[in-house]
């Protein structure tokens, strides 16, 4: 069973900056990413944790590599329309993949009280992943949205061009059960006001 998402349960969306939809940047030529309904279940997370008066957090990227489209200085560096914070929001810049690197991210979460992470954004297998990854490891109760998260294709060293929908729910495999539980929007909302007995969490390393 998981216990349903109260006051101790925080929502961290992950880079939800212009940038990400640069796909020739992330992707090269073929650029192209997964899960085109990613925002509006982003949209449907946010809108949910604030009707419940929970604690909301936000990354936004702000790239130390020259060409990168997610810098604050430039347009692209914005938050998605609709998506950004609100008066009162926590926003934490970070300048690598993982969000609790050289921030206050985790200062942040402990003042509010947060012990229970829920996680969503760009990208799957980059910042979410890495920012995931670290949660699970500092004790936090994580929990990451498959369904409001996306990523792009990847070019590996062999010149291969990865699906992204394949890189997608690989990074998701290696998450769920050892950093955090993987969960649907549907889920998650619905854990804002009962437990659900059906589903099982499955963070490992404790």
């Amino acid at each position: 069973m998981i216990r349903h998402f109260g006051a101790e349960t925080g929502l961290l969306l992950v880079d939800l900056q212009v940038g990400v939809d640069l796909l020739d940047h992330w992707g090269g030529p073929t650029g192209r990413r997964n899960n085109p309904d990613a925002e509006a279940r982003q949209a449907a997370l946010l809108g949910g944790w604030r009707a419940a008066g929970l604690p909301v957090v936000f990354t936004l990227h702000d790239s130390r590599e020259a060409a990168s489209p997610l810098k604050a200085a430039l347009p692209t560096g914005a938050p998605k329309p609709g998506l950004g914070a609100r008066d009162g929001e926590v926003v934490v810049t970070k300048d690598v993949n993982g969000g609790f690197f050289g921030t206050n991210l985790e200062l942040e979460l402990r003042r509010a009280a947060v012990a229970r992470l829920v996680v969503a954004g760009f990208f799957t297998n980059m910042c979410v992943e890495t920012t995931a990854r670290t949660a699970g490891n500092l004790g936090f109760d994580t929990y990451v949205v498959d369904d409001a998260c996306a990523t792009t294709n990847r070019i590996g060293p062999d010149g291969v061009d990865h699906e992204p929908e394949l890189v997608h729910q690989l990074s998701l495999a290696s998450l769920h059960g050892e950093f955090c539980t993987v969960l649907r929007t549907a889920d998650a909302l619905a854990l804002l006001t009962a437990d659900a007995p059906t589903l099982s969490r499955a963070q490992g390393n404790e």
